[in-house]
């Protein structure tokens, strides 16, 4: 009753983390700043300025809005806003936004490729690559046969 505290919110104990909430800090390479040369990252990296080069990275890669990367990234997932070219390979979720442009090769797992957003190149996705023969006109295609009916 009296001189006792009104009780507050409890502490929860859980910690509020940047980037992907997987416990990682996020890389930030701001706008007006060049790298050039190879990166290497274990957790997200966020670039808002270019990138000239190789950059691997265990987790998620974001090219912002005023990012650009020429070169080669080998992510696990990825969102694009910006600008790329070269290769691209993302083991998982390749997300191309409405402002990106993306030119070269690129390899995913899954792709969202939002209204507006460009890729100039070669598309991979998930597994094995389907095989293709072109058809010659010297081998039209097969026709099938006529069905025969045996008295019986």
């Amino acid at each position: 009753m009296f001189g006792k505290e009104a009780p507050t919110k409890k502490e929860t104990g859980t910690k509020t983390t940047p980037a992907s909430g997987g416990g990682h800090s996020l890389n930030s390479i701001v706008e007006g700043t060049t790298i050039e040369g190879t990166i290497k990252a274990e957790s997200d990296i966020r670039i808002d300025g270019a990138i000239n080069g190789k950059l691997f990275c265990s987790a998620k890669v974001i090219i912002g809005p005023t990012g650009s990367v020429e070169g080669e990234i080998r992510c696990d997932n990825a969102v694009i806003e910006g600008k790329f070219q070269g290769t691209l390979s993302v083991k998982e979720l390749l997300n191309i936004r409405e402002t990106a442009t993306v030119d070269g090769d690129v390899t995913t797992g899954k792709l969202i490729v939002q209204p507006g957003g460009v890729i100039n190149g070669t598309c991979n996705m998930g597994g094995k690559k389907p095989e293709m023969k072109p058809l010659s006109s010297n081998n039209p295609a097969p026709q099938k046969e006529k069905e025969q009916k045996v008295a019986g």
